[in-house]
């Protein structure tokens, strides 16, 4: 493990770790899951988790889309305050995310958690 490995394991709030995958995301594609862990123990807010998945979502939605759940979950875990999870609604589902909540409820958990969370209710 490089020592650039090593300092992220050190990583105390995940600001180096969502630093180092948006300073070479180009090259980080097949990390990412092990990047989410690192920081996943480190953000504890869920700050940096709802940034990274804003991120590659912006990106490139369609080639980082596999690696957008560890990210998401994490953010719904830590977030108990409700600050940052609620801009992945349009972030990953897009601007038009309103006109399609039955199917994205029917069809996709951590999009059913997050509005439950932000709106306080479940949609039937």
């Amino acid at each position: 493990m490089s020592e650039e490995w090593n300092t992220l394991e050190q990583d105390t709030d995940g600001l180096m770790t969502y630093e180092y995958i948006v300073n070479r995301v180009e090259e980080i594609e097949e990390e990412l899951p092990t990047l989410a862990d690192i920081m996943k123990r480190a953000d504890h807010s869920g700050q940096f988790l709802a940034s990274t998945a804003r991120f590659l979502a912006a990106v490139d939605r369609d080639r980082f889309s596999p690696y957008l759940a560890p990210f998401i979950e994490g953010a719904l875990e830590r977030d108990k305050e409700r600050k940052y999870i609620g801009s992945l609604l349009e972030a990953i589902w897009g601007a038009d995310y309103k006109e399609n909540i039955e199917n994205l409820t029917a069809t996709d958990d951590n999009f059913r958690r997050i509005y439950k969370r932000i709106y306080g209710k479940a949609i039937m």
